[in-house]
Parts: C-alpha cells; structure tokens; sequence
C-alpha cells in the first residue's frame, strides 16, 4: 500500500495519479491520552488501518493527485535518526569541497571505512517534518543549504538490541527522504534540524510492496537538472547494520524513521528552486523551495 496524508487530516491511498480518499479507516484510532504511546499513530495501528483501507477501497472516493496537498505521511514518530557519510562516492566527491568541508568533515572522513561504526547515528528534531506541499523554507539565507536526498526506512516493530539477522522483521516500510542541510562546523543536528529540513514523501508504502530495498535507484533534480541519481545499493552500512546499531543506543518505537544517507552529487538550492525527487517503487514528489517568513 502507498498511504499518504492529503489536504491536512486526510488519509489517502495513492493508485496511479488518483487518490482515494480512505480517511475513514482512522476511525480505528484510539483517542489521545496524556500517557498516550510512543509512536506515530499510523504504525502504531498499521494492520488495523490497513484492514480498513481494503474494506474501504472500493467505494471511496477518488481525487486526482494535481488537486490535493500533499503532507508528510508520518506526523508523530518518536525520533527520526540518520546515517552520516553513508556512500562512499559522496565522501570522495562531495565532502572536500570548501562549501561542504569548512575545514571540518574531510578531515573527520579520512581514512574512514565505516563512518556509522565510529560516528554513530545523528538525531533530526521531530518538528523539523515537512511534505510535498509545505516545501523547505530557508531558515538561515546567509549560509548554504544543501539538498540531500536519502531512502527513509520506517520502523513498524518496536525493539531494543536488535540482531542483524532479526532487523528487516522490524521494517514496516518506506519512503522517500531528504536530509536538508545548513552547512557550517556545527553539530550535524543543529544544522539538520530546523523547521521544514526533513522533507518525507509522497507516500509511506508498505513493506511488502519493495522486494530489496538495497537494490533501487533514486534521483534529484533542482529545476529540471539531475544532480543526484545512485542505487541504495551503494550505501555503505546496509539497513540492517543500521537498526541493529541504533537499536544498541535508542528503543526502537513505530513511526521512528531512519534516514539512510545521501549518495554523492549534493548542492545548494535557494529560495524560487523547484526540487523533484523519485525512487523506485516510493514513487516521486516536487517542491518549492522559499524564504523562511515568504508569502
């Protein structure tokens, strides 16, 4: 399934350039507590909604894709961690270049195979989630902001120390990711984190729907140039790896999203840029980039 969160509160099923509005399979939802669970709500109820979904399909009614907005299709995970310097052609290309480096990260990466085993994962404010239709806002236009585009892996199964061989049983889906990112010597977080700079979308498709998530190519364009186009093939350390290793430090809850890292070819996009992004099987979303306060 290809669910999405349309015109605010409403969730969709994508098929084609259609969405059918299948909103009323959150009736299964429980009301909100003050010692409500961790996790985005979606997941935490998957196979219930996604029940629902079916029995709804049928006769729900239908919109055309270029007539709704489209959000972000997690609205509440409990954290969303990412993967520094995942891709070995985006250490050799990307990180010496003086707009990215400053005097920092080329230094940090040399030499490094593995820069998760001796980096480990860097957090993403959770209020830092955007979709198709709210863009990137610029939040600091004196500096460079970098495009990243990345695979979003979502977690479904909750789990602490979590095994390799046992980490995929722990995937509910994905989506397609992009890192957005202020460029400076600060920590990673701070310049990762700021309102609009974790863009997912256009859909959270389930699991079942990608048959190897190490074996899809996804792309970026700004304004019509390709800049980023790789196999997630390439990443570095594998899914896998990844939840094993964030499972050492962090509770793993539904929802919880892991940004995989971004392959070589970033660049700075600025206020007026139309980004399109595409991935195998995730399907492919555009948005605008603007000045953080812009009309």
């Amino acid at each position: 399934m290809h669910l999405c969160r349309f015109n605010h509160d409403r969730l969709g099923l994508i098929e084609g350039d259609r969405i059918l509005d299948v909103s009323g399979a959150l009736d299964v939802l429980s009301a909100t507590h003050w010692l409500a669970p961790q996790g985005d709500p979606l997941l935490l109820h998957l196979d219930e909604i996604r029940a629902a979904v079916e029995h709804l399909r049928a006769s729900a009614p239908s919109h055309p894709r270029a007539e709704v907005r489209l959000h972000s299709p997690l609205v509440r995970p409990s954290k969303i961690m990412a993967a520094p310097a995942n891709y070995k052609l985006h250490v050799q290309l990307d990180a010496g270049q003086p707009g990215i480096d400053h005097g920092v990260h080329a230094k940090a990466l040399e030499g490094v195979e593995r820069p998760v085993d001796k980096y480990g994962l860097f957090l993403k404010a959770t209020s830092s989630l955007s979709g198709e239709s709210e863009g990137v806002q610029i939040v600091m236009p004196e500096r460079r902001t970098d495009h990243e585009v990345e695979l979003a892996v979502v977690i479904g199964k909750p789990g602490r120390d979590i095994p390799r061989e046992q980490a995929m049983a722990h995937v509910a889906g994905y989506t397609i990711g992009l890192d957005m990112t202020v460029r400076g010597a600060e920590e990673r977080s701070f310049r990762k984190s700021a309102d609009s700079y974790t863009v997912l979308g256009p859909a959270f498709v389930t699991a079942d729907e990608i048959a190897d998530p190490h074996a899809l190519t996804m792309s970026l364009w700004v304004n019509g140039e390709r800049r980023q186009h790789s196999s997630t093939g390439a990443m570095t350390v594998d899914i896998p790896d990844l939840i094993a290793f964030a499972s050492r430090a962090y509770a793993l809850h539904p929802g919880d999203v892991i940004l995989t890292g971004t392959p070589e070819g970033v660049g700075p996009v600025l206020p007026g840029d139309v980004v399109r992004v595409a991935c195998d099987g995730l399907g492919a979303m555009e948005f605008h980039v603007s000045s953080r306060g812009a009309a």
